[in-house]
């Protein structure tokens, strides 16, 4: 498991979190504007003057009142974060500027991907506003998110479809890229998971530094609650915060890998040492049966997600659960929460 670990004793950490809003102030630096990157001092893999930003991360926290009731919650308990207001249209943009950056530090000429869509778009994009470095994405011939895709075609991206789904075309660019020494972007690369950590840090400024009781989030290749639950351990690891909220995973029940190995059979972290071999026997499983995952949500329609064992931590260091869904109850909540004004996606 490759993780970003910081030596906070040798880093000048600010002792609360309320530091963060005289950045506000400075909205002409573009390291401020950055909903990432005015978080920099938690994400300090490179120095400033090397940041490669294109003003990701204005994003909003939105009471949701309309939508509490349908989840049996009163008016004022229930908040949406709204990432589509990125310049991608995709909260991928906060993982890819980080990534990005680390690949134009180190002198990454190319880049690559496996997509159903938001990725592709992501990293296309970064690559063309930038003119860093070449996007190379790989597609599956399963569900496929076409608006997304013809984003990344726009921008200039070489794009290779495969036979197969979201798991053989992420199986494929993962050998591709270390036989051509290409930049891999997906959430298996941890520092795309740093700067996704700063959707958690402005949920909280959005909370006025309060945490939450419960952080609720689809499942699928388990980048974002992977990084969630790093952002609160290391936020509680410097003295931050207090307590951490309780972290609720959601997987569509056709592609429910992870509720299967959580809830069903008993995977936990254990302290560092997650029992793996449970993984192993129920991949071995879904190729004896050639079971694939199927779900409307496409986003998320993944049986190997690549960011298990860090999703297995989160989810003991935030006395977590795994629920799972039927299409036909994540189509009823997009619809509750589209007539609240928000529009989503099914993931």
């Amino acid at each position: 498991m490759l993780d970003v670990a910081y030596d906070w004793s040798r880093l000048p950490v600010p002792d609360r979190l309320s530091w963060f809003e005289q950045k506000w102030s400075r909205r002409t630096d573009p390291l401020c504007f950055s909903g990432v990157w005015r978080f920099w001092d938690l994400l300090p893999f490179v120095p400033e003057d090397r940041v490669v930003t294109v003003g990701e991360g204005q994003t909003l926290l939105q009471q949701a009142d309309s939508v509490a009731p349908y989840v049996h919650l009163q008016p004022g308990c229930l908040y949406l974060q709204y990432e589509g207001m990125n310049p991608s249209g995709s909260f991928k943009d906060n993982g890819m500027t980080a990534a990005f950056t680390h690949a134009s530090t180190i002198g990454a000429k190319r880049a690559a991907c496996a997509s159903t869509g938001n990725t592709s778009a992501s990293l296309a994009m970064y690559c063309s506003v930038t003119q860093l470095m070449k996007a190379i994405i790989f597609v599956g011939s399963g569900k496929i998110a076409y608006g997304k895709l013809s984003q990344a075609l726009e921008y200039g991206a070489l794009t290779m479809q495969i036979a197969g789904d979201f798991d053989d075309a992420m199986s494929r660019v993962k050998e591709v890229a270390a036989d051509q020494g290409i930049y891999l972007v997906n959430s298996v690369n941890p520092f795309r998971l740093e700067g996704q950590k700063t959707i958690m840090f402005r949920v909280l400024e959005a909370l006025k530094w309060e945490v939450p009781d419960w952080i609720v989030v689809p499942g699928g290749n388990l980048g974002n609650s992977s990084s969630f639950g790093k952002a609160f351990m290391e936020l509680k690891e410097l003295g931050l915060i207090d307590r951490v909220p309780r972290l609720a995973i959601i997987n569509a029940a056709g592609a429910d890998t992870l509720y299967q190995l959580f809830e069903k059979r008993q995977l936990r972290w254990n302290q560092g040492h997650p029992n793996l071999e449970l993984a192993c026997q129920y991949y071995d499983e879904l190729d004896a049966h050639n079971k694939k995952a199927s779900t409307i949500a496409s986003a998320i329609e993944i049986n190997r997600p690549v960011n298990l064992n860090k999703c297995i931590r989160a989810l003991e260091f935030c006395d977590g659960v795994v629920r799972q869904v039927s299409d036909q109850e994540i189509l009823d909540a997009k619809a509750k929460v589209g007539a609240g004004g928000i529009g989503c996606e099914p993931a």
